[in-house]
């Protein structure tokens, strides 16, 4: 193909009238608009034709190019197996596949969809007492026992909704004089006055900025619709200064997670309007600057005595020397990490030595993209997966030690790989399939990944896909989705501190308003001892400055 496809507009009309154009062919000359829309059928099929002879490029590929791909569940992907094969991974259309987590009975689970009331940690809780019965009062129905607090009480969630940041007005009284003129105004409560935004706000903010995405106008809207205008300028001097605070922590951070076991990193494209080329070479050289124009989010999450780390970095780097940046801190005396990526060579650090694994997910997701032109090969390769992947499920479920796992994979997934590994030899070797098709590209990715795709089978605690990075690297995307770009490396940085704190909470189970609220209000505490205020221990920091456990609940509070 000689350049870019050009689009073929949409054909507007029914068959019927294609049919009638051309009965008109046959017997004479057809108007220039007939001719027109005869010539769009023919454009759209040689397009279609031009894709669909693609090595690449299949019906469902095409559908999944139009309408977006819904899942990649081997179920969903193939249909259900219309044969239970035995031994060699494969397995019935009964098997619940683990890989992609649920059931494929396609019943819904009994509550799904619902929250718990425990779950509300941020709620406002509200004690009510029974109106005539107290602890050790005669029991109304039978006269003879006496009743007793129960230990869980009966709960009830009420929902109201509010402006995500709520403001108060004080008016003051005042008086004057009518003789001398002499004013007297009324006290406001204590703290309003010094500061007209607490805490909170920058944090909210910050939440919805680089948490959920949404750019600062979309929030002065909404602020705007709730009557509590918050300019989008405000907005972004409340979050700079907050991610200056938090910027001690963010560089903890980054020393826990070089000292991890496990480290796993990607990028994704990112844009940065103001990007110089002084910027550039600073961060890569003079040489290599002027051959890369690209700017990349890198996502970097480590594992590791208990404790999950997500690091965001944008710039020009990729993740490999990102990860180079961050390895720098790796203590000495430490063994190489396990890291995990996919099969491009850039998110390699290049000055560390690593015990390097492939992700399954990115291997077995070529093998999906040809399903439709090699069902029955890709179901075969897919139910060996799946097969791994439920033998890693169990060893989870079952809480097993790395030892345990090792052993675990060793003895159930090592001769389905071995079986997978054969296949992949005979499908050359016999001239099965052609090794520059859709399924001879999959195969040979496989092949040139094999080891590190089968580390989980020699290397405790070595995962099987990158699954967490990409999860990561979602928030960075739902950002570039909605605002397009950040206008420059410092707002990029600010960006990279809120998602790394943000996304690091959310990865050890911590309420991450809570959180930021917390640093928020401890700044020389932080900047003295970072290491203190990590999510998983921040809680005990609270405690020792006597502060308490955590801020109250915004826009829940008495009115005013």
């Amino acid at each position: 193909m000689s350049g870019p496809k050009t689009p073929t507009p949409a054909l507007d009309f029914p068959i019927e009238q294609i049919e009638a154009i051309l009965e008109r062919a046959k017997v004479g000359a057809i108007s220039a608009e007939e001719y027109a829309q005869l010539k769009l059928v023919i454009q759209t099929f040689a397009l279609l034709k031009e894709e669909l002879q693609s090595q690449k490029t299949s019906i469902q590929r095409l559908k999944r190019m139009m309408f977006g791909a819904s899942t990649e569940r081997t179920r969903d992907v193939l249909g259900a197996d219309p044969v239970a094969h035995q031994g060699g991974g494969a397995v019935g259309p009964d098997a619940t596949d683990e890989q992609e987590g649920g059931s494929n009975t396609g019943e819904r689970r009994e509550g799904h969809g619902r929250n718990a009331a425990a779950a509300y940690m941020g709620a406002q809780k509200v004690q009510i007492p029974h109106p005539s019965l107290q602890r050790g009062d005669a029991c109304p129905g039978c006269a003879g026992g006496k009743v007793y607090p129960m230990k869980d009480p009966s709960v009830r969630v009420r929902f109201s909704g509010v402006a995500p940041l709520q403001a108060k007005v004080y008016e003051c009284a005042r008086l004057r004089c009518g003789l001398c003129g002499q004013t007297y105004t009324a006290n406001a409560p204590e703290g309003v006055g010094e500061q007209k935004y607490d805490e909170t706000v920058p944090a909210v903010v910050g939440l919805l900025r680089y948490g959920v995405g949404l750019p600062f106008h979309r929030i002065e809207k909404l602020q705007a619709h709730f009557g509590i205008p918050l300019a989008s300028s405000t907005q972004w001097e409340l979050v700079q200064p907050a991610a200056a605070t938090y910027s001690p922590v963010h560089e903890k951070m980054q020393d826990y997670a070089a000292a991890a076991e496990i480290v796993f990193n990607d990028d994704t494209t990112m844009k940065v309007l103001q990007l110089t080329a002084q910027q550039r070479a600073a961060a890569l050289g003079e040489e290599a600057a002027k051959k890369r124009t690209g700017v990349f989010t890198s996502g970097i999450v480590s594992v590791g005595e208990g404790r999950r780390i997500a690091l965001f970095f944008t710039g020009v780097r990729h993740a490999g020397e990102n990860l180079t940046e961050v390895l720098k801190r790796r203590p000495q005396n430490l063994p190489p990490p396990i890291q995990m990526c996919d099969g491009l060579d850039h998110n390699l650090p290049k000055e560390f030595e690593t015990l390097l694994c492939r992700c399954l997910t990115h291997s077995r997701r070529k093998y999906v993209d040809v399903a439709a032109s090699f069902p029955e090969e890709v179901r075969f390769v897919l139910n060996i997966l799946k097969e791994i992947y439920k033998v890693d499920a169990r060893a989870r479920k079952e809480g097993l030690s790395p030892r345990e796992r090792l052993e675990l994979h060793q003895d159930e997934s090592a001769p389905r790989m071995q079986a997978l590994q054969s296949w992949m030899q005979e499908q050359f070797a016999q001239h099965k399939v052609e090794p520059n098709s859709g399924l001879g590209e999959a195969i040979s990715h496989m092949q040139r990944n094999w080891q590190g795709l089968t580390r989980f089978l020699h290397v405790e605690n070595a995962p099987l896909d990158n699954n967490i990075t990409e999860r990561a690297l979602k928030r960075a995307i739902k950002h570039r989705k909605n605002s397009l770009f950040y206008k420059t490396l410092n707002g990029a940085r600010v960006g990279d501190t809120f998602m790394s704190l943000i996304h690091t909470a959310e990865l050890n189970g911590v309420d991450a308003f809570e959180y930021l609220v917390a640093l928020l209000r401890h700044p020389v505490q932080i900047a003295a001892n970072p290491g203190e205020w990590m999510p998983w221990n921040f809680r005990t920091a609270l405690e020792h400055s006597g502060a308490g456990p955590g801020p109250p609940t915004v826009g829940l509070g008495p009115g005013p």
